[in-house]
């Protein structure tokens, strides 16, 4: 009986090992003739036609963009080029194939070329050529090989197309037009009767159904599936489907009461794997990943997942990175993604064509709700072609659950034709729109201003979803804008979200400018990162406006009692999946012990409020600072905020010594009144109150020529000087009509400076408030500084930073030109001190005013055609505001971009001495202090 037992495992063992290899062997192989992307290439023989490097056989990585390996010539979109049409690749590349897959469907893949490409397999042509650079097409070469021999491939590939209507879809965009066989080619190895295409629906209710293309001619009698985890899980049991005679397409169903859905914050993916059968023999086995979820717009409502309304924080991004151009890999949309995820965003849009396979397939992983679209930048493609192409898009991209909309075209590159095509194609019938156009259900239209809305946007009845809108470039734009927009389409009904233009700076690295990197001036400028993914101010705050924790506003004073109000803006996920954290830190004396804890996560619903409550220690009121920080069900960090304890007054008090027992001294001679004091000397022009010079033991500090107020009238006049005990003060009086503005300097017998301005700002409303000094640039090596940092601001961009304690070194980067970030020129927040680190030796200003900005020089810039973009800075070096201006986009003045970008509003009822601003600061000179 043993012996039996024994017997029968042996047998079983052998029978599934047999069915295993059997299986194996009916599966689709994938044999490359290219690399897999930019990180693995394979050389190939290459000619090209015109430009650089041209009218010789070489060799050329593949895939690869030509322009990117020193051949052709380089276009930006708009240029005027004689040369289109003219330039074309000739590739060569030999490779072997076995005897053993004589009798077997091979088909030539290629994922991406660019643009017209005509293919022969040993001289013979493999077929039409094709035209359409971001799609998939494929050859049957079968009859074509040489079995158990070598064959040669031969490709001939022209930049520009013959047919104009691509040229229009593609090659007229605002964007780098690259030549080349950009994406993998391969060989796909197909039993003689196959599964030749699989469309899945996986629905929110359960219910998974696959439409399967089955060869012409197939023996197939029926096809069966199995449902896993994509750990390998069975997932109910296997269920089949008969295939009537003759019949080339048969439909396979199955309910999976277990199954978790797919969702942008809940992932959940699954793999079926479908075998078709002759009369029990296995033809053809094919595996295909998926998730359960349902995407359904409801007119004049919203766009729902799984029955859940959802608005997008979506960006455009297109496949680009600078040495490679449009030639990618997996670590790079990888790379992508997980920056999406940390800025807190759920979606992206194609723009403005279908990316690399990789890209959807870690869209499904991380979860991010993709808008994929047809090429179509201010043309479209014939219908023909059109058609094509669309079938295409869909047959390659519609099983990913990720992918949640598509779009025909963009901004006027919409054939109307092929509209119908897409819900004839789409088994799951995802919406549809028209991006820029105001169509389908969609109001989509590109970067309307905030108050905008005739019949449409706040005005109308569809659904607002720009799919571009805050137009970045350098560094307006983005963040800047984004929490009043944000805060609309949160509360507004109608808003589904919207995407931002865009996710990276496009700067190709030129071989014939040694190197350098060309952004074709302000055109690809338009990034949240730089083209190597460097992090630009406005990414951290779109962190933080898109974060789903959103902090209500809270001022930490002594009756506080730890408790932090919040809002779930999470769209599916429970509160109580996140880990939240708090420290308490002292940034001046690190000596202390800082008090950390974990938060108990609250049991808030999507969409809901509630609290949180912090643990406070003994001493908490000791330390500068509150941190509290939240993280995700992975234990990404969503956000970390800030909550000053420590007033900037409180810190003057420690850390400065007012009381000394010597006098300072003073001298009048003309205008001019000379002061010093424990070796330190400095020149106040009495006349109008401003510093003239420094100078200590150690040398001339080259601060001078302030305060002056700016955009204000300085009717500062007639200081006068006194002492108050030990202190020598200098200041002007204050009469209503011609000398309202006042000065007041103190000068402490230790050294300490102090200034106080009472100012009425020149109107209004003003585009800023403060006052400047003069500095000379070249003396400037960087600055440490505590308050919000490490980023400079905006005034419609000042979220993102943390109160700590920086250093920065001088860079003199301009946005989107350079990457040297944080950019030190510019306005920075919540200033507490700051210390200037000079050529010569280091001063240091304090002040005890709460939301003091200071200024360092000005930034270079440049504008855009229509000077939307154009920055305003004080005059003066150095300036100390309680009122900064904001800034523009490419496409939006910054006083259109919402409250936050308008000028600053000071009530001016008349000029009484108790309403004026109040600006204090404290300047220590002395190097060794």
């Amino acid at each position: 009986m043993t012996c039996l037992i024994k017997s029968l495992r042996l047998f079983v063992l052998f029978a599934v090992s047999l069915f295993s290899f059997h299986l194996s062997a009916q599966q689709t192989q994938k044999v490359l003739l290219s690399g897999s992307g930019e990180d693995q290439t394979v050389m190939w023989d290459f000619f090209c036609t015109a430009g650089s490097n041209s009218g010789k056989w070489t060799s050329i990585p593949v895939p690869s963009n030509w322009e990117l390996q020193g051949f052709g010539k380089y276009n930006y979109g708009f240029s005027k080029d004689s040369s289109r049409g003219m330039e074309q690749g000739l590739y060569k590349h030999a490779f072997q194939v076995p005897a053993n897959w004589k009798g077997k469907m091979i088909n030539l893949i290629f994922e991406g070329s660019m643009t017209d490409t005509e293919v022969k397999i040993n001289g013979q042509s493999a077929g039409p050529v094709h035209q359409g650079s971001y799609y998939r097409f494929k050859y049957n070469i079968s009859s074509l090989l040489a079995y158990g021999d070598k064959n040669l491939l031969e490709v001939t590939v022209s930049k520009h197309s013959k047919n104009e209507s691509v040229n229009q879809a593609e090659r007229r965009g605002d964007f780098w037009i690259f030549g080349g066989i950009f994406r993998p080619v391969y060989l796909e190895i197909l039993p003689a009767y196959h599964i030749e295409n699989i469309a899945l629906d996986a629905n929110a209710k359960k219910q998974f159904t696959a439409t399967v293309v089955i060869a012409a001619n197939s023996k197939a009698t029926n096809i069966s599936a199995q449902i896993f985890t994509v750990k390998g899980v069975k997932t109910g049991p296997a269920f089949s489907a008969f295939i009537k005679p003759g019949a080339n397409t048969v439909s396979i169903k199955a309910s999976v009461p277990s199954a978790l859905l797919w969702t942008a914050e809940t992932p959940h993916l699954y793999k079926v794997v479908l075998t078709l059968y002759e009369n029990g023999r296995i033809l053809h086995s094919v595996t295909e990943r998926f998730g359960f979820r349902t995407v359904e717009l409801r007119e004049r409502d919203g766009v729902y997942i799984n029955n859940v309304k959802v608005k997008f924080k979506g960006v455009n991004r297109h496949s680009f990175w600078p040495t490679t151009g449009r030639t990618l890999s997996k670590k790079l949309s990888l790379k992508d993604a997980l920056l999406l995820k940390d800025m807190n965003m759920n979606a992206v849009r194609m723009s403005h064509y279908p990316g690399d396979d990789h890209w959807y397939d870690v869209c499904d992983s991380l979860g991010i709700f993709v808008l994929d679209e047809l090429a179509g930048w201010h043309g479209d493609y014939d219908s023909k072609t059109g058609a094509k192409l669309t079938r295409a898009l869909i047959e390659k991209n519609g099983n990913h659950p990720s992918v949640v909309m598509w779009a025909n075209g963009n901004e006027g590159g919409h054939n109307y034709e092929l509209d119908t095509l897409f819900q004839s194609l789409d088994i799951q019938r995802r919406p549809l729109l028209h991006a820029w156009e105001n169509w389908g259900g969609f109001d989509t239209q590109h970067y309307r201003e905030y108050n905008y809305g005739i019949g449409n946007y706040e005005h109308g009845h569809d659904i607002v979803m720009p799919t571009e809108f805050l137009h970045g470039m350098y560094d307006g734009g983005h963040g800047a804008g984004l929490q009043d927009y944000w805060e609309a389409m949160w509360h507004n009904p109608l808003s589904a979200g919207g995407f931002l233009w865009d996710f990276a700076d496009q700067g190709v690295v030129r071989k014939d400018k040694n190197d350098s990197i060309d952004t074709d001036k302000n055109r690809g400028a338009d990034g949240i990162v730089g083209p190597y993914r460097q992090k630009e101010g406005s990414y951290f705050a779109i962190k933080e406006v898109w974060s789903p924790v959103h902090i209500e506003r809270k001022e930490i004073t002594t009756a506080f009692d730890g408790v932090i109000n919040l809002e779930n803006r999470y769209h599916f996920s429970n509160m109580n999946t996140c880990i939240f954290t708090y420290s308490f830190k002292n940034l001046q004396d690190t000596s202390k012990v800082s008090s950390n804890g974990t938060i108990v996560s609250p049991n808030i619903k999507a969409g809901d409020k509630g609290s949180i409550k912090i643990t406070l220690p003994k001493n908490w009121m000791q330390h500068d600072v509150l941190y509290l920080s939240a993280f995700d069900a992975t234990k990404k960090e969503i956000f970390t905020w800030s909550f000053p304890i420590t007033k900037p007054a409180d810190l003057v008090n420690q850390k400065l010594v007012f009381t000394g027992n010597i006098k300072p001294e003073i001298r009048e001679q003309d205008s001019l009144y000379f002061i010093k004091a424990v070796g330190l000397a400095i020149t106040i022009n009495k006349n109008n109150g401003q510093l003239l010079s420094v100078k200590n033991d150690k040398g001339i500090i080259p601060i001078n020529n302030g305060p002056v107020l700016q955009e204000g009238v300085n009717n500062i006049a007639n200081c006068s000087y006194s002492f108050d005990g030990n202190n020598l003060v200098v200041s002007s009086m204050f009469e209503a009509k011609n000398n309202y503005n006042t000065i007041k300097w103190t000068i402490y017998p230790t050294g300490i400076i102090k200034l106080q301005v009472n100012y009425f700002p020149a109107e209004y409303f003003t585009s800023m408030a403060g006052v400047n000094f003069s500095f000379p640039e070249a003396a400037i090596k960087g600055v440490e500084f505590m308050g919000n940092g490490p980023y400079r601001v905006w005034k419609n961009r000042m979220k993102g930073n943390q109160l700590g304690i920086w250093k920065k070194a001088y860079n003199n980067t301009e946005t989107g030109e350079q990457w040297n970030y944080p950019e030190f020129k510019g306005y920075h927040s919540n200033m507490y001190w700051c210390k200037f680190l000079t050529t010569t030796q280091p001063f240091t200003v304090y002040t005890e005013n709460e939301d003091l900005f200071f200024r360092l020089f000005t930034p270079a810039w440049k504008t855009d055609q229509w000077h939307n973009y154009e920055p305003i800075f004080p005059t003066g070096d150095i300036s100390f505001m309680q009122g900064i201006s904001s800034i523009g986009t490419k496409t939006q003045r910054n006083e259109t971009t919402g409250p936050m970008g308008s000028k600053n509003i000071y009530y001016d009822y008349e000029k009484d001495p108790r309403r004026s601003l109040k600006l204090v600061l404290y300047f220590d000179f002395n190097a060794d202090r």
